[in-house]
């Protein structure tokens, strides 16, 4: 999902509950707050020495310990009105991927993708969800769509790595 999208999806339904879903069926606790938005830009270069530049927004989920049991999550006008303090300060891209980076103690730190949504009652639920990691050079290092990079594909002269 976009930056600009989830504005707009912000936008529309602004009296509800923003929630998030981090992992199947767990939700970011109803203590979350906002801490952190980041206008990330990567500058890379691959194990075949591709290059590839981009920019995200990574919007950071923490739950505070002095809220827990709270039972009411955050409207999503509230939400608004941080992203929209927050752009001022810092305009946010808004047509580059928004992430939202998020850990608890029973769960990594992780950049989550927005992967759908859902409207339901009340509330704004964001399904959250992770992508693997992959080889950018798989032509370049003699790597399969199928096989998965072995250290033997990535040998010193092979080209890759």
């Amino acid at each position: 999902m976009k930056t600009n999208e989830f504005l707009a999806l912000l936008n529309e339904n602004l009296e509800k509950s923003l929630m998030f879903e981090y992992a199947p069926g767990l939700l970011v606790g109803a203590n979350y707050h906002i801490t952190e938005v980041k206008n990330i830009t990567i500058d890379s270069v691959d194990c075949g020495a591709g290059t590839d530049f981009w920019k995200e927004t990574i919007i950071q989920l923490w739950e505070s310990p002095e809220e827990l049991g709270k039972r009411d999550y955050m409207v999503v006008e509230k939400a608004l009105s941080i992203l929209n303090r927050v752009d001022k300060i810092k305009p946010m891209e808004k047509d580059v991927e928004v992430k939202f980076e998020y850990s608890n103690a029973l769960f990594h730190t992780a950049q989550l993708f927005v992967l759908s949504y859902q409207i339901k009652d009340n509330n704004l639920l964001l399904h959250l969800g992770v992508e693997k990691t992959d080889c950018k050079a798989k032509e370049t290092c003699g790597v399969s769509e199928n096989e998965e990079v072995m250290e033997s594909s990535c040998a010193p002269g092979s080209g890759c790595c």
